[in-house]
């Protein structure tokens, strides 16, 4: 088997449980990045095996699960405005296909981890949106220790920063939802930062289009209709384990005649 950068692989000792793009070889150690998942991993090349793309892929089968029926004949309907911003572009840019697909209004803006927090705040200020993400990568290094220890993280304490300036922004909940982290991320941190949806609570890996899914709902959700957070959760791919959050209301307005 020949493996280049570029192609589709799983790894034979995880069960062929993920899907990565091989993204770079060096010392015979191929470097991948989740398809799906936000995640990076590295193996070597027995471990690996060629993947072959299927027709219906599980990003579209999450896509038609989590549609909402609106009763287009009479009212109309004005969405919440979400403000993305990745860390990665080939996750920000699923995500805005999602958002479309949804007839959500969605600005992406591809910023690295680690400078998040500093470019925060004059995005926030020019697009006054009413949902903000803030994610990208991390990951929680058990080998070093401490749960607790933000040390022990990739970027979750870069992603508290810049939870902190948004919530200094607009100190309420209810007027600007934060949705935060990434795979691994200190789930209990974030929410004390001000987040009102972050992950991960059990310290898992999360799917490329789990964020933006608690957005599009809560932005297509009618204004003070209070969101069922456990039936929320549940349409992300691994439920209350991969993102928790706090009880809220939808932000979308509806009105009449149309």
């Amino acid at each position: 088997m020949e493996l280049k950068r570029g192609d589709l692989v799983t790894r034979k000792s995880y069960n062929h449980d993920t899907v990565f793009k091989i993204i770079n070889i060096k010392d015979d150690i191929y470097y991948l990045k989740g398809t799906e998942v936000r995640l990076y991993a590295d193996a070597k090349e027995d471990d690996l095996e060629k993947y072959e793309i299927l027709e219906n892929t599980e990003e579209l089968s999450i896509i038609d699960e989590s549609e909402l029926n609106l009763e287009r004949n009479e009212y109309f309907y004005i969405p919440a405005k979400i403000l993305h911003i990745d860390g990665d572009k080939d996750y920000l840019d699923k995500c805005l296909k999602y958002y479309k697909k949804k007839g959500v209004y969605a600005i992406g803006k591809k910023v690295s981890e680690e400078q998040i927090y500093e470019q925060l705040l004059p995005l926030l200020k020019e697009h006054k949106p009413d949902i903000v993400i803030i994610t990208g990568h991390d990951a929680y290094y058990s080998k070093k220790g401490n749960i607790n220890d933000l040390k022990n993280y990739r970027n979750t304490a870069n992603f508290i920063k810049a939870v902190k300036i948004a919530r200094k922004y607009e100190k309420s909940h209810d007027k600007l939802i934060i949705i935060a982290g990434a795979c691994q991320s200190n789930y209990e941190e974030l929410l004390k930062a001000g987040a009102n949806f972050a992950s991960s609570p059990k310290r898992i890996n999360i799917h490329a289009l789990d964020p933006a899914i608690i957005a599009s709902t809560l932005a297509l959700t009618e204004r003070n209709k209070e969101i069922n957070l456990i039936e929320l959760l549940d349409k992300t791919k691994y439920g209350h384990d991969g993102i928790g959050g706090i009880k809220c209301s939808g932000l979308m307005y509806v009105g009449f005649p149309r």
